[in-house]
């Protein structure tokens, strides 16, 4: 499930959701590398900044689910992309799952936005891939030991560490990760819930 053996080619042609989704990453990173002070003033036009949010420019809680504030912020989250994100893809669907995954950064930053003070700003995928966690914490939820075994032994670890790990670390928005994990939970206990039933 979380092994990765596909050729390129294959990987994107099984996952493109995920794909497409991993290029805007490394697009957005370049362009918010570039030097000179542009780059800065595309991440600080892509960032979600509280107070700017107040203001009326919605769409902050939107862009910072593709913006990263460093190399290591970026491979790391791409990184959970692929280990955890292809095996969603192939179960929910490429339009469910990019609605799932949306939905889920955007409740992690109206949650910021709304918990934290006019002065935070955050940018990262990490609340939307809490969600993603936060699905496969749903199936484990619904169907406990017949779920498979990668969710019961890797997942649920994984998780476990991830939200210890939250509390933990430096320039974490904790906000944003424990909403998306709670949204993808329950969006995932609903899924999964009508699926169960029919």
């Amino acid at each position: 499930m979380f092994l990765r053996t596909e050729s390129l080619s294959q990987f994107i042609r099984f996952y493109p959701v995920v794909s497409v989704l991993i290029l805007i990453h490394a697009l957005v990173f370049i362009a918010t590398s570039i030097p000179g002070g542009l780059g800065n003033q595309v991440l600080f036009t892509l960032a979600g900044i509280n107070g700017l949010i107040s203001e009326g420019e919605y769409y902050r809680l939107v862009t910072p689910i593709f913006a990263h504030a460093d190399l290591f912020h970026v491979l790391f989250n791409t990184f959970s992309l692929v280990l955890f994100a292809p095996a969603l893809e192939r179960l929910l669907g490429s339009v469910q799952f990019i609605v799932v995954y949306m939905l889920a950064g955007i409740i992690a930053n109206v949650a910021t936005w709304v918990l934290q003070p006019p002065f935070y700003s955050s940018v990262g995928a990490s609340g939307a891939i809490f969600g993603l966690f936060g699905l496969y914490a749903a199936i484990w939820l619904i169907y406990k030991q017949g779920a498979p075994m990668e969710i019961r032994q890797v997942m649920v670890p994984i998780i476990v560490i991830s939200v210890v790990m939250t509390f933990f670390s430096s320039n974490i928005n904790v906000t944003a990760h424990i909403a998306g994990l709670i949204a993808g939970i329950f969006i995932g206990l609903f899924i999964f819930q009508q699926r169960r039933r029919e």
